[in-house]
C-alpha cells in the first residue's frame, strides 16, 4: 500500500509538471547521447590504434637516382649498402625488436607502381627512380624511433618512415572531437541537474499543503522525499532510454550502414559489444544524477 501511494504521488507530480518533465527528458537525452557518443569515439580510437600498431610498418627507403639526401651523393643505393642495412636488421641490437621484415627491390617496386598507375607511365618512370625498401614489422610499434636512429644518416638510405606518423593526426583529431563531445555533455548534464532540481522544488511548492498534512500525521522525511526523487529518476530514465536508442542508432546506421562501406582502411569498428557496455553506463549516470539532484532539492525545501 505504501509503495502504491509513493508511486501514485510520483506519477501525479509528473503530470502536474509535464512541461518541465519534458524539458528534463530532452536535456537528459541530449547530454547522455553526447556522453555515449564520446565513449564510442574513444573506443573506436582504441580499436584503430590497436589494429594499426600490429600492422603499421617502418620503411627504410634506399636511395634512387633522383634522391637529394646527403646520404645519397653516390646515386642509386649499391648492393653493398643494401646488404649493410640487412645485416644491421639481423644483428643482435635490432633483431630482438623486429617481428619480421621484407625487402622490395627497385624492380619489384617499379612493377607495383605501374600496376597502380597504369602502363602509360612506363615511358616516364624507370626502375632506378623507384626506392628499393625494407618494410619492417616491429614487436612494439613504439620502438620505431630506434629504427630511425639506427639507419638515419646511413649511406645509401634516403629516409626512414613510420606509417603510424601518418595516422597520428587522425587519432589526434578524433581525440579532440571526443573532448568536445565530453565538454558539451558536461554542460548539458549540469543543465539537466539544475532543471531536475527546479522541477522538484516547483512540484514540492505545488503540493505544500499535502506535505504539511503528511508532517502532521507523522510521516517521515524519507517517505515525503521518495515520490519527488522518483519523479526526477523517472524523467531521467526516460531520457536515458532515448539516449540508449540514439547510441544504438549511431552504431547501426551511422557506423555499420554508412562509415563501414566508405572508410575502407578502417576494418575494426565499434559494434554490439560496445553498445552493451555503453548503454548501462549512461543509464546509471542519468539515474544517479537525477536521484542526487532531486534528493538535494527536496531536502533543502523541507528544511525551509
Amino acid at each position: 500500500m505504501r509503495v502504491g501511494l509513493i508511486l501514485s504521488e510520483a506519477f501525479s507530480g509528473l503530470r502536474r509538471n509535464a512541461s518541465m518533465v519534458i524539458s528534463v527528458v530532452l536535456v537528459t537525452f541530449v547530454s547522455l547521447t553526447f556522453v555515449g557518443a564520446a565513449m564510442l569515439m574513444q573506443m573506436q580510437i582504441g580499436k584503430m590504434q590497436e589494429f594499426w600498431k600490429d600492422r603499421a610498418q617502418v620503411a627504410v627507403h634506399m636511395c634512387t637516382s633522383l634522391s637529394e639526401s646527403d646520404t645519397c651523393v653516390d646515386g642509386v643505393a649499391s648492393d653493398e649498402q643494401i646488404e649493410a642495412v640487412r645485416t644491421t636488421l639481423e644483428g643482435d641490437a635490432i633483431a630482438p625488436l623486429i617481428r619480421d621484415y621484407r625487402f622490395v627491390t627497385a624492380d619489384q617496386a617499379y612493377e607495383d607502381a605501374l600496376a597502380q598507375l597504369g602502363e602509360d607511365y612506363a615511358d616516364i618512370l624507370t626502375p632506378d627512380q623507384i626506392n628499393a625498401s625494407f618494410f619492417i614489422n616491429l614487436i612494439d610499434q613504439s620502438q620505431a624511433d630506434v629504427i630511425a636512429e639506427a639507419f638515419g644518416g646511413q649511406a645509401g638510405v634516403e629516409e626512414v618512415t613510420d606509417q603510424m606518423q601518418y595516422l597520428e593526426p587522425l587519432f589526434s583529431a578524433l581525440t579532440v572531437a571526443t573532448y568536445i563531445a565530453i565538454g558539451i555533455a558536461v554542460l548539458m548534464l549540469i543543465a539537466a541537474v539544475l532543471l531536475i532540481g527546479t522541477t522538484i522544488r516547483l512540484s514540492a511548492f505545488a503540493r505544500r499543503r499535502e506535505i504539511g498534512i503528511m508532517r502532521l500525521v507523522g510521516a517521515s522525511n524519507r517517505f515525503i522525499q521518495t515520490p519527488f526523487v522518483l519523479e526526477g529518476v523517472l524523467a531521467a530514465l526516460i531520457g536515458s532510454a532515448l539516449a540508449s536508442a540514439a547510441v544504438w542508432a549511431i552504431v547501426n546506421f551511422g557506423v555499420d550502414d554508412y562509415l563501414r562501406n566508405r572508410i575502407t582502411f578502417v576494418t575494426t569498428w565499434v559494434g554490439a559489444a560496445d553498445i552493451a557496455l555503453v548503454v548501462p553506463i549512461i543509464i546509471v549516470i542519468g539515474v544517479v544524477l537525477a536521484a542526487l539532484s532531486a534528493g538535494f532539492a527536496i531536502r533543502r525545501w523541507l528544511r525551509t
